[in-house]
């Protein structure tokens, strides 16, 4: 049986890798991360094919022209991301079903092209408050890096009425188990 498609939407910071991780320790659920391209150089021990498939700006722009990708993004100049339709089309026929964490509007693309295949969840921290006070506490970014992330934040919250289920992460458990029981209704399904 084919697998489905289960898509996480979310500002930095809403707590979307901690429910993803979560999600990922019931082998019940047959979940599985699709491995995303990049044409950023690996980082300390990655691999090749296994944290993101390696490519140069020149062969991500070639796979672009091919229209191979679902979809992708160049997020500075010559630094791309994309999420390889084969690698999605693999592990569904193999009947896994396939995490993508993608930006709101990668993942709102790919909903669309899944369509009842595909649920896209979309994690929300319970207020831009919040959301800073989680970034600030993290200690990994210089303070205009948060406010990056805040504006970009306030645009992704804008986005989150067009994803099928939206999760707020205001009390983590909770939000770990809401999420835990609309995977679970939408693979069952």
């Amino acid at each position: 049986m084919e697998g489905k498609i289960i898509i996480f939407g979310a500002p930095s910071g809403s707590g979307k890798s901690t429910i993803i991780s979560h999600l990922m320790s019931f082998p019940e659920l047959h979940l599985a991360f699709s491995v995303s391209a990049t044409s950023r150089p690996p980082r300390g021990d990655e691999r090749h094919g296994v944290e993101y498939f390696f490519l140069t700006p020149d062969e991500f722009r070639a796979h672009i022209d091919a229209g191979d990708f679902l979809e992708y993004e160049e997020v500075y100049e010559d630094r791309y991301y994309g999420t390889l339709r084969s690698q999605v089309e693999a592990q569904l026929a193999q009947g896994q079903n396939v995490v993508l964490d993608l930006d709101v509007n990668g993942g709102l693309r790919i909903k669309e092209m899944y369509g009842e295949r595909a649920l896209s969840l979309f994690i929300q921290p319970p207020s831009i408050a919040a959301l800073r006070q989680r970034l600030v506490g993290r200690g990994t970014d210089a303070p205009d890096v948060i406010e990056q992330r805040i504006a970009r934040a306030e645009y992704e919250l804008s986005m989150a009425p067009r994803y099928d289920h939206v999760v707020v992460n205001d009390v983590l458990d909770v939000a770990k188990d809401e999420a835990l029981q609309v995977v679970r209704s939408f693979l069952e399904a």
